[in-house]
């Protein structure tokens, strides 16, 4: 299957997100900007005051004088320090709280992308999403938004007070700024696309990584490792290769930014001392002006070391907004069929790529609380056809349809409160025994949930458990093997009690009479509904009203048990290996 990553944002989604943003928050945002400026007013009026003792003192002022100006002075730094640290919580909480809603954003419209495109986007996609993404923009968020906020109103009322004082040193302050606008125009020009390619490049090796986890069974059954340790090394190398074209963005920018920020300093000393020899200014202004310059350096300073932590964060931003802009799952509008209708597929062809059909004229009409086997080899496209009959996926031509209406007709909650698949890949989250059962149908009561873990045999390992339903689940917890997982899973479905349900292999973690035992425990349970199993063992099919053998992606064969024993087919070879081995 290719991997088509999903979209990202770009600069003016970003730029309404974050309008939203402040717009949603307009009173922390307020008191925001009313702390910082205070803090910064407050912080300017310190080296004026040592600029005017420096004048007093050559002036041979009163000791008392000189006192009451340090006094002041000292009040100064003790309320910016106040007003600086109100300021920074301020921000903080504001960061905290843009990132809470951008986490929620991007998990809401996750869960709401179709199964089919989040699994085009590949693993490796949503987990860099999912992880690297929402790590850099939290840094983002709880350092880099309120450094920045508080470091710009410094820098620019500092030059509003130094032009106050003096014009002449004002314009001595700016005389390196082109050189600065310069090197960040051609930075920011150059780094959000080297970032996203940075990103990206990640994404890729984990999904990499991924695979070679969860298949190490295969890959060491065929020898592929070295394969894949080459294919890892690629992704690697690749990464590595983003991250250089990154630092040498940054070996361009700071070198400039720094000669920058110390150039004017001297630059003040000098118009300065000149001004001071024709009169123009006096030593309070020279040496408020070498303060104000000096005390410039560090706010900018901050600004240019957050500038390439903003970028990585404005590209983690971008990549989990971008989420939101795949159309959301269950857009159908149809009337949902009369209750227990019929589920019928015609002239169905799928592929994952154009060009490269795998299931080819699939006709199949599966009655009201019918129980169909699906059997096959290895590739046959058992799985897929599950998938399109569950209306996971969309058939690239033909149509599935429930009663008279096509599936990707019906909206997501109509679908998946008729239909459900449930596969051998299941995953328990991290929670109580009881919050993971309440996913597939939220409030029910104990009885409920128990009769649901006794009908897929599992409620005497459950009652074993130390709280019962309410231990502990999951990674970091008590962890339940393979088969307990298996079990889990069907008694959700037990649970969600849909109209058709979809067993692809899913006692597959069970050994063969634990599984024949609970498949027959669930044909009790499940009465009236119509179940299609992906049968991995045939006594599942032996125990089926009917049986479809596909080979080659087409259905080769249709019938009962007897039926096809009596044809002598496909089937027929296969019941009689498996009965002669077991």
């Amino acid at each position: 299957m290719s991997t088509e990553p999903l979209p990202v944002a770009d600069g003016p989604a970003l730029r309404g997100h974050l309008r939203a943003l402040t717009r949603s928050h307009r009173p922390l945002v307020t008191r925001l900007f009313l702390a910082s400026i205070a803090a910064t007013v407050v912080g300017l009026i310190g080296p004026r005051i040592l600029g005017d003792i420096v004048q007093e003192a050559l002036g041979r002022a009163s000791v008392s004088r000189i006192d009451r100006l340090a006094l002041l002075l000292l009040l100064c730094v003790l309320a910016q320090a106040l007003l600086a640290q109100v300021g920074y919580l301020t921000a903080k909480r504001f960061g905290e709280t843009a990132l809470a809603r951008s986490r929620e954003g991007f998990v809401t419209h996750l869960l709401g992308l179709p199964s089919a495109r989040i699994e085009r986007a590949g693993t490796g996609d949503l987990v860099g999403r999912a992880s690297r993404d929402v790590e850099g923009l939290r840094l983002t968020a709880q350092q880099g938004v309120p450094t920045v906020l508080n470091a710009g109103a410094t820098a620019l009322l500092t030059l509003v007070a130094l032009f106050i004082l003096s014009p002449l040193e004002g314009v001595t302050a700016l005389l390196t700024t082109p050189l600065v606008i310069l090197a960040v125009r051609r930075y920011l020009s150059r780094s959000m696309a080297a970032y996203l390619y940075t990103n990206s490049c990640y994404a890729q090796l984990a999904d990499t990584l991924t695979a070679t986890v969860e298949g190490s069974a295969a890959i060491e059954a065929l020898r592929l490792g070295r394969t894949r340790i080459d294919a890892a090394d690629t992704e690697i190398g690749a990464s590595y290769r983003s991250e250089l074209v990154t630092l040498g963005l940054r070996l361009r920018l700071f070198p400039v930014a720094e000669f920058a920020l110390v150039a004017p300093v001297g630059l003040i000393l000098l118009v300065g001392g000149y001004g001071y020899t024709r009169g123009w200014l006096d030593v309070a202004q020279i040496t408020a002006g070498a303060l104000y310059v000096q005390q410039l350096s560090l706010p900018v300073n901050q600004l240019m070391d957050w500038l390439d932590k903003i970028q990585t964060g404005g590209a983690a931003l971008a990549r989990l907004l971008g989420v939101g802009l795949v159309p959301a799952e269950g857009g159908g509008d149809a009337a949902p069929p009369a209750e227990h209708a019929e589920l019928a597929a015609s002239q169905v062809g799928f592929s994952y790529r154009p060009g490269h059909e795998i299931l080819h004229d699939i006709d199949l009409t599966i009655r009201p609380g019918e129980r169909l086997a699906v059997v096959g080899p290895s590739g046959a496209g058992k799985s897929t056809l599950g998938r399109l009959l569950a209306g996971i996926s969309t058939p690239s031509r033909g149509q599935v349809t429930l009663g008279t209406v096509p599936l990707e007709r019906l909206s997501h909650e109509d679908l998946r409160r008729r239909a459900i698949l449930v596969t051998q890949d299941q995953h328990v989250f991290v929670g109580t025994l009881r919050e993971n059962l309440e996913l597939a149908r939220h409030g029910e009561g104990d009885e409920a949930l128990w009769a649901a873990l006794e009908a897929v045999a599992a409620a005497e390992w459950a009652r074993a458990l130390p709280d019962g339903l309410d231990t502990k689940v999951g990674s970091g917890a008590t962890e339940l093997n393979p088969a307990q997982t298996q079990q889990l899973a069907l008694a959700r479905l037990v649970l969600a009690d849909p109209d058709i349900l979809v067993l692809d292999e899913a006692t597959a973690a069970l050994d063969p009479t634990s599984a024949r035992d609970l498949e027959r425990s669930l044909a009790g349970v499940l009465e009236g509904r119509t179940v299609i199993s992906i049968a991995h063992r045939l006594n599942t099919a032996h125990d089926a009203d009917r049986i479809a053998v596909i080979d080659g992606g087409r259905i080769t064969e249709l019938g009962t048990h007897d039926e096809l024993l009596s044809a002598g087919g496909g089937y027929a070879a296969l019941w009689r290996s498996w009965h002669g081995q077991s």
